[in-house]
């Protein structure tokens, strides 16, 4: 919030009067003014007078739309969102929320003044009361002492999960003297490592990639649940339960229904005992709350006793909370009488009086009303009409702008220009004084400006306003350009990792053996040989053959990933069926990378029209897209301006996810191509699609002279004909259509580029047309599904590919809660989005009882518009319901996961999925994020069959799930999984069954190598492994290690350094993850190493007999004259050469050698390397250096 604007408020005669008031306990009533004046003046009470300010709201949606306002005026701007419960019972739900509530909980116990927005819902969640939440919430700094046995418990007691490594808030992790926590009320998890029992080192670290960041002084650790209760409190609160429920079990004994409600009471005591015991109850704290043995509160007992609180229209506010208890109460009487509550429980819901009760005998109040009207049940002692008005939007007319300020600053107005940069004030001043109106530019905006003057300031105000009685006007870019461009927070860039698929590895899983094939992990064991202790990953095979790999050979080994639920066929060892596999995918591999290749040649070596830089008009359009662009997007975006200035036609990919912004990069090459008066064709798979790029296009364009129109079968025969003529004549700049534009008669007068959408989703037929088209017009193709990160840089110089991996920073977390299936609990999910006019998927996946399941949910709601639609209907029939979905002539759609892929629709954000234990993670991340592409709240339902014996694979899968929804867990399997259809689309469907024979893992590495191979020109060479046996001991010692899984990650990590770089790289993340580092561990990163070297000079074996080294080369070419008298010069007299059998050198150590053996051999191995480079650099320079 600019300065001028406080201090020109704060001088006011009503804001005066007002702080009289409100310092003397009255009742205030505040007309007039516009929402964005309330907040504006609301955030000036804050920051002038130090106080807190909480704004009550009717509910969330408002709640959170008023915080987008007002985070714009006044930093201190915080949301306490509501909490999700549910009187059903739930087994998981998503924390995104609560942790959102927890850190804006500790925000205000810390006193500072600040402005809360509140619905009148989040404000009657209860919490403890806050001298017992100050006693839990605790600072940890630099150099204090701490005891780990005893913050553990306090952790486990806060609410806190202990895990083998963090993944998310909530979360703690202990590996010897090493602390891992996150608390909600931080963005990044700290590590705390101690010596002995003092805090040596506190630093916050990644949890994708587990690396410490930067150190730090201090770090907040804050309750994860907003009722803490120690073990004996849970012991009372089972006790207050069980009686509860044993006196409601001796009431219905022998009357009618009895005994379903007994079954439902049993089960309901079962649940609830186990929740409370095993701390699962924080989630849904407000079920058990009733039994509770601690005091609670709400919020109003975490207010400063100066605190203010404005009521937003308390009529609505009542309203709204008369609506809830109707509901509560409707819901409430159902579930008891059927044993699934209990009467105690309807304790859980607060009335409004008792709500605000606290407010209005012990704090200052200001009732708000935009217009003056009664307010039921407020004593209001002096009411002020203070006006605002909202101001014109200028959409960049210079002309009208620099009238207005002249006119206002004749009539003695202060006038503000409020811009995002320091340059834009400049530029906005320079253009407003080619039109004779002088501003000055203020940069702190302490100096201030008198009446009859304007200054351009900077800020981020979302919207401007004026405020007649006090002869002040504040211009925005909103009223300005038209537009606002919301700001998004930095997000920090997580380093890649190699080996996201090995961090899940675990005994059962097949794996692939790039020699052996495919077959079943069972454990890392630990083997002596000659007192030389080494860890081996032992894998079983066909026939109980067992292989097993030394750890320095786990490059060798990866985690088999076929499709989501495929069972790969294990192999025999020594058998033939694996070479075969391995040899067919090969011949396909190749066959692809020489067609890429040869298409890339081909495209480079013709010539397309070289577009012009941007213009104006160019820069104004990009201007005015109202979200702040992802820094992937503008990435992209220059990727292909520059691709399309150049003289030689483009064709490139761009990927990312539905709703990640492709659509706007591909408008903005649109717009580009149009500014040169060339037609842009955007090719798409289904009328849906046509549909909605086609609606998106005429919104984004409508203020520019741009002339866009859809040819697809919602177009009669005469307008398709239209269309067709319009575009051979050049009155049409920019086509949307299904392959219809593909026909022969669709001609363009001047075509220049065309876009594809999901090229994937085309025929033979037509992939051949599009084909033809692309000869030589520039081509953009768009993909929503992800392309693995090695082979898209692998692909460098074959394929021209953009990737958007960075969501766009404005959408909210999908809440999700996974539970048992539940009428009750489904009705009130879909009546709680319909009432506030949002749409529903209802996912149900069996074709032959999806009608069943309709007349379900329309007995459930009888007033809800349904509709249904699954993939055995005729396309024509599918693409009608959609249609009419999309335009919102239905409610609720009952689907199959037809919608898994290519639907953003933003008006559905709930989505219901029934048996969702059938599924695999990708497709419930799939569907999931079909909902939350606005900036509400969404909601996903993910439920199984009631009382169902789960099978152990189903139960698995919802235990993952369960993890999914609560910590973000899993999210790599299901990317993983989206990579390989990904994979499957760049390279060509028909590669799908080579990727299911050797696995997605290896199927990529050897994509790899031969892409790299042709781009390099270099010939092909039979694969071999170097067998390193030295008397050293190489292995994690399970003291330093104990996690299984943690350890097979350290060892992948080990085994694939290559130089001195990564060896630092590895070491450091090693001691940062889990302290000093053993011997044992270093020799292990040594030999990793030195393997590394021997694989470049061909060397098979190097191996230790006694105190002689044996080094066996592959074969003669790997050997050079060179390289030999080189080694024989510099070690005189310690190496022989052997060449009776295969070349070996052997070098003899001396006795103090033999104790630095892996010193020895590191030298001896880089020296060798030198000498061979040397020949190599000798050879390619003619032979002389």
């Amino acid at each position: 919030m600019n300065q001028s604007y406080l201090k020109n408020i704060v001088k006011t005669k009503e804001y005066s009067e007002m702080m009289s008031c409100l310092n003397k306990r009255k009742s205030l009533l505040l007309h007039g003014l516009e929402e964005e004046a309330m907040l504006l003046l609301s955030s000036v009470l804050s920051k002038n007078e130090k106080r807190q300010v909480l704004i009550l709201v009717s509910d969330d949606m408002k709640a959170s739309r008023i915080y987008g306002s007002i985070k714009s005026i006044y930093s201190k701007s915080y949301h306490l969102r509501a909490k999700e419960y549910s009187l059903f019972g739930i087994d998981a739900l998503s924390r995104e929320s609560i942790n959102s509530r927890l850190a804006v909980i500790d925000k205000l116990s810390g006193n500072e003044e600040m402005v809360i927005v509140s619905s009148v819902e989040a404000y009657s969640n209860l919490l403890m009361e806050k001298e017992r939440y100050d006693n839990f919430a605790f600072d940890i700094e630099y150099g204090m002492q701490i005891d780990l046995k005893a913050i553990s418990r306090k952790l486990v007691e806060m609410g806190y999960k202990k895990v083998k490594f963090i993944e998310g808030k909530g979360q703690f992790s202990i590996r010897g003297g090493i602390l891992d926590i996150f608390s909600p009320a931080e963005s990044n998890p700290c590590r705390i490592e101690l010596f002995d029992i003092e805090i040596d080192s506190l630093r916050i670290f990644d949890s994708k990639t587990q690396r410490s960041i930067e150190n730090i002084e201090g770090y907040r650790i804050i309750p994860c649940c907003e009722i803490v209760l120690s073990d004996d409190e849970i012991k009372e609160a089972v006790c207050r339960f069980t009686e509860d429920i044993e006196q409601r079990l001796e009431f219905i004994r022998g009357k009618e229904d009895a005994r379903t409600i007994e079954e439902n009471l049993l089960k309901l005591k079962f649940d609830v005992v186990e929740a409370l015991e095993n701390r699962n109850y924080i989630d849904n704290i407000e079920f058990y709350r009733p039994y509770l043995p601690v005091e609670q509160k709400n919020l109003g007992d975490y207010l400063r006793d100066d605190s203010i609180v404005v009521f937003d229209e308390p009529n609505l506010i009542r309203e709204a909370r008369k609506g809830s208890r109707e509901d509560f109460i409707s819901k409430f009487t159902d579930l008891y009488s059927r044993g699934m509550l209990l009467s105690k429980q309807e304790k859980i819901f607060m009335e409004f009086e008792t709500l605000v009760s606290k407010i209005k005998s012990d704090l200052s109040f200001i009732v708000y009303n935009n217009n003056l009207k009664n307010n039921v049940g407020f004593n209001i002692d002096k009411v002020f009409n203070i006006r605002s008005r909202e101001l014109p939007t200028y959409y960049s007319k210079m002309d009208d702008l620099a009238k207005d300020i002249n006119r206002y600053k004749y009539r003695g107005y202060k006038v503000y220009l409020e811009l995002g940069k320091v340059e834009s004030a400049g530029n906005i001043r320079d253009m407003l004084s080619e039109k004779d109106c002088e501003i000055s530019i203020l940069i702190s905006g302490d100096e201030g400006i008198t009446s009859g003057h304007g200054a351009a300031v900077v800020g981020s105000m979302s919207k401007g306003m004026e405020f007649p009685q006090w002869k002040i006007a504040i211009l925005t870019e909103k009223e300005i350009f038209g537009t606002k461009k919301r700001k998004k927070k930095a997000k920090k860039k997580h380093k890649a990792s190699k080996i996201d698929s090995f961090t899940d590895l675990k005994p059962g899983d097949y794996v692939v053996h790039e020699y052996h094939g495919v077959g079943v992990y069972t454990g890392i064991e630990k083997i002596d040989i000659k007192d030389i202790q080494k860890d081996y990953l032992c894998i079983s095979y066909r026939d109980k053959d067992k292989l097993f790999v030394p750890v320095d050979q786990m490059d060798l080994v990866q985690k088999y990933i076929g499709s989501d639920s495929a069972k790969p066929k294990v192999n025999k060892m020594g058998g033939t069926e694996w070479v075969k596999a391995k040899t067919k995918a090969q011949k396909a591999i190749d066959e692809i990378a020489d067609e890429l290749l040869k298409l890339y040649t081909e495209r480079k070596s013709k010539k397309g029209y070289s577009f012009s830089q941007d213009n104006e008009w160019q820069r104004g359009f990009e201007n005015s897209f109202p979200y702040q662009e992802t820094e992937d997007q503008l990435r992209c975006i220059d990727e292909i301006k520059t691709d399309m200035t150049s003289e030689i036609a483009m064709d490139r990919l761009l990927c990312g996810d539905v709703g990640f912004g492709k659509t706007e990069v591909a408008m903005r090459a649109i717009f580009k191509a149009v500014m040169d008066s060339k037609q842009a064709a955007v090719l798409v798979p289904t009328t849906i699609l046509a549909q909605q790029h086609y609606t998106n296009m005429v919104e984004r364009f409508k203020n520019y002279p741009v002339k866009v129109e859809m040819l697809s079968r919602f177009r009669t025969p005469g307008q398709q004909r239209k269309i067709i003529s319009d575009l051979n004549k050049g009155l049409i700049d920019v086509v949307v259509g299904t392959h219809k534009l593909l026909s022969k008669d669709v001609r363009y007068k001047d075509i220049g580029l065309l876009v594809i959408d999901e090229e994937q989703r085309f025929g033979v037929k037509h992939k051949e047309l599009i084909k033809q088209m692309k000869t030589n017009i520039d081509v953009l193709t768009l993909t929503a599904t992800p392309i693995p990160r090695t082979l898209n840089m692998s692909m460098v110089g074959i394929r021209d590919m953009s990737v958007i991996e960075e969501p766009p920073g404005e959408r909210h977390p999908v809440q999700t809660f996974v539970l048992e299936s539940s009428s009750g609990l489904i009705r009130e999910a879909l009546i709680k989005e319909l009432s506030r006019g949002g749409q529903v998927y209802y996912v149900h996946n069996r074709v032959k009882d999806i009608h069943n399941k309709a007349a379900m949910v329309k007995n459930m709601v009888p007033d809800a518009r349904i509709a249904v639609a699954h993939g055995q209907m005729s396309e024509r029939e599918l693409e009608n319901i959609m249609v009419e979905f999309i335009e919102g002539e239905y409610d609720i759609l009952v689907c199959t996961t037809i919608i898994e892929t290519g639907m953003d629709i933003s008006n559905v954000n709930t989505i219901v999925i029934d048996d969702s234990d059938k599924m695999g993670l990708s497709q419930l991340y799939q569907l999931r994020g079909r909902v939350g592409r606005s900036d509400r709240t969404a909601f996903a339902y993910l439920t199984y069959e009631r009382n169902k014996v789960l099978s152990e694979i189903a139960d698995k899968r919802l235990k993952a799930v369960k993890e999914f929804t609560e910590f973000g867990s899993g999210f790599k399997i299901a990317m993983r999984d989206l990579e390989i259809r990904g994979a499957g689309n760049i390279l060509g469907s028909q590669q799908s069954g080579h990727l299911e024979a050797i696995g997605y893992d290896l199927y990529v590495k050897m994509m790899e190598r031969t892409l790299n191979r042709i781009t390099h020109n270099e010939e092909r060479e039979d694969d071999f492994e170097t067998v390193i046996e030295i008397d050293v001991n190489g292995h994690i010692p399970v003291r330093y290690i104990e996690d299984e899984e943690q350890k097979i990650e350290i060892y992948k990590k080990i085994s694939v350094i290559e130089n001195h770089d990564d060896i630092s790289d590895v070491t450091e993340e090693i001691i940062d993850r889990f302290g000093d580092i053993p011997k044992s561990v270093n020799n292990l990163i040594k030999i990793s190493y030195i393997k590394s070297i021997c694989k470049k000079l061909k060397i098979v074996m190097l191996r230790q007999i006694n105190n002689v080294v044996h080094i066996e080369f592959k074969n003669g070419e790997a050997i050079s004259p060179a390289m030999i008298n080189g080694i024989m010069e510099k070690y005189k007299g310690k190496f022989k050469f052997d060449v009776s059998n295969k070349p070996v050198l052997k070098y003899s150590m001396g006795r103090d050698e033999v104790k630095d053996v892996l010193v020895i051999l590191e030298n001896t191995v880089e020296n060798l390397y030198n000498f061979s480079t040397d020949k190599n650099s000798t050879e390619k320079n003619g032979g002389s250096k």
